[in-house]
């Protein structure tokens, strides 16, 4: 009866190997179809020089994905298949030289509000579409540049830094952090994320003044409390602190130069979450170090990272930040979403809810 057991159990097990079997093969099988049928899509990479890991299962449920450096090993194999390049921190980038060797291509889908690194004509002109993803960077930006307007008034940095020196004896009473509350803040760019700047700036009873072309609703100004001011000068005189939210446009490349800080409170702070080029950097550096204003707080420069030998890298009154304004994992999902989003719109021939136009 023993041996009748064994052999029983021997059987069963036999059994079940044989089903797991099958259903790993057929699991298998049954991905491997349904890959077949997702279309192609070139990526920088994942990782930490490309899409963050975090969202990488959003494109995979809708795409298969190659490379850039695999791309580049064998073009001649991938090109042909690739209908979306998806572009992070500026990664693959359209040339006109790689738009031509992706035939089937039909659209760049670019992470992030800002498009000042799109070519957009030259898009164009190769019959592809192309998308960002506005909106949904807006309060995590927002956030940034209270955050940073925040850590410098109250130099949290620096009293870091001190609290944590090993050489430190005795801890300072003051470190020069200026008042918040009830300051004037002049926000340059009043669109989505500056409107949610001035909203978060409401809770800390700030005066806001705005100043950009067009100027907003008689409803939105109440609704803020936001005084609009016809010209950058006035803004800039009258704010303790200065916040830079435009577009990159060749109309804001070096917006902020040398008779721009001059015009500025000595005890005024300039936070930039725009793009680095909006400041004239080598200005901006001088005005820091002669005290022309109070500090600098910055989550953009340019370039990105800047020389390690960069004058504004050694100065005491200023704050950089390695492009944060959308890192947090909710916004980078929701970016890389709305990327998907707009790609397979554009392969059904669909409108796209972001299109850029041209």
């Amino acid at each position: 009866m023993q041996a009748h057991f064994v052999h029983s159990c021997g059987r069963l097990r036999k059994a079940v190997k044989t089903w797991w079997t099958f259903q790993v093969k057929t699991r298998h099988q049954h991905h491997k179809a349904m890959d077949g049928d997702k279309p192609w899509a070139l990526i920088p990479e994942f990782g930490e020089r490309g899409i963050p890991e975090q969202a990488a299962d959003i494109i995979g449920r809708h795409f298969r994905v190659v490379s850039h450096r695999d791309f580049l090993k064998e073009p001649a194999r991938h090109a042909p298949k690739i209908q979306v390049l998806f572009n992070w921190m500026k990664l693959p980038e359209p040339t006109p030289a790689l738009l031509a060797s992706l035939p089937a291509l039909k659209v760049v889908a670019s992470g992030g509000a800002g498009y000042d690194h799109l070519d957009l004509p030259a898009i164009a002109r190769s019959g592809v579409r192309a998308a960002n993803t506005p909106g949904v960077v807006s309060d995590c930006t927002a956030d940034m540049a209270l955050a940073l307007l925040l850590a410098s008034a109250r130099n949290v940095v620096e009293g870091h830094d001190v609290t944590t020196n090993p050489e430190t004896a005795v801890l300072p009473q003051w470190l020069g952090s200026v008042e918040v509350s009830g300051s004037t803040l002049g926000i340059v760019g009043m669109g989505k994320i500056g409107y949610k700047i001035a909203r978060r700036a409401r809770g800390f009873d700030m005066k806001i003044l705005y100043y950009q072309r067009s100027r907003r609703s008689a409803e939105d100004e109440q609704t803020l409390g936001a005084t609009y001011c016809e010209n950058l000068a006035d803004l800039l005189g009258r704010s303790d602190f200065v916040v830079l939210s435009v577009c990159l446009t060749p109309e804001t490349i070096g917006l902020i130069g040398a008779r721009e800080l001059a015009l500025m409170k000595p005890s005024a702070t300039l936070v930039n979450i725009s793009r680095g080029a909006v400041v004239d950097q080598d200005a901006l550096f001088q005005a820091l170090q002669g005290r022309t204003i109070r500090a600098a707080a910055l989550d953009v420069t340019d370039p990105e990272p800047l020389p390690r030998d960069h004058p504004l890298l050694g100065l005491p009154n200023v704050i950089i930040t390695p492009h944060l304004g959308t890192s947090t994992i909710n916004t980078i999902r929701k970016m890389v979403q709305k990327m998907v989003d707009n790609a397979l719109a554009a392969i059904e021939g669909g409108e796209m809810p972001d299109e850029l136009k041209y």
